[in-house]
């Protein structure tokens, strides 16, 4: 398994002993502000992740808890996904959130890269995409500065707080990768 590590932040794949925060997270609507709903029921977050924990090998997604090493603690401070997009193209979709505490630290942005460097070197992906909302700009601004490029404008698709707003599509290829990161896939 690859070291998905930079400096005192890592990533850990999802266990049943990250239920209870995994539902704190996904429920907290303040956190998923820019998305069109959130699930707020506990028992249905609970289910989907055991369901995927369990189906770990067979499943074409990719779950891991933001980790925060501080001297010997380790603090959990959010969330970073990679999934399927187009399973025949070889695309993958990445999604993160990192609690309010936390943000605007670069935290967001170290877990975003080692979800790239999951992608690329242990998936052996070709494109990672990532969307958000358009009034989003610390999403955007994060896949940006990841060497992301907005690639498209999808007009109105997301009904946000009762009213139709625009969402942004980004994507790095595998070549785009191995140039910023200066790298080998």
């Amino acid at each position: 398994m690859l070291e998905l590590a930079i400096g005192n932040l890592f990533l850990s794949k999802i266990s049943n002993d990250d239920l209870d925060f995994l539902c704190r997270i996904e429920c907290d609507q303040a956190l998923w502000h820019y998305e069109e709903s959130v699930e707020t029921d506990v028992h249905a977050v609970q289910k989907k992740y055991m369901q995927r924990i369990a189906n770990e090998k067979k499943t074409q997604n990719h779950d891991f808890i933001i980790c925060l090493q501080q001297d010997k603690r380790i603090e959990q401070i959010g969330l970073a996904q990679i999934w399927s997009y187009i399973d025949f193209r070889g695309s993958w979709e990445v999604g993160f959130a990192v609690l309010p505490e936390y943000s605007g630290k670069g935290y967001g942005r170290k877990a975003a890269k080692l979800l790239l460097k999951w992608g690329f070197e242990g998936l052996n992906t070709h494109k990672v995409v990532g969307m958000c909302n358009a009034n989003n700009t610390p999403s955007s601004s994060l896949m940006e500065h990841i060497g992301m490029t907005r690639e498209g404008i999808f007009r109105k698709e997301l009904m946000w707080h009762g009213q139709w707003t625009d969402q942004y599509y980004y994507s790095i290829l595998e070549e785009e990768y191995v140039l910023k990161y200066n790298t080998h896939v």
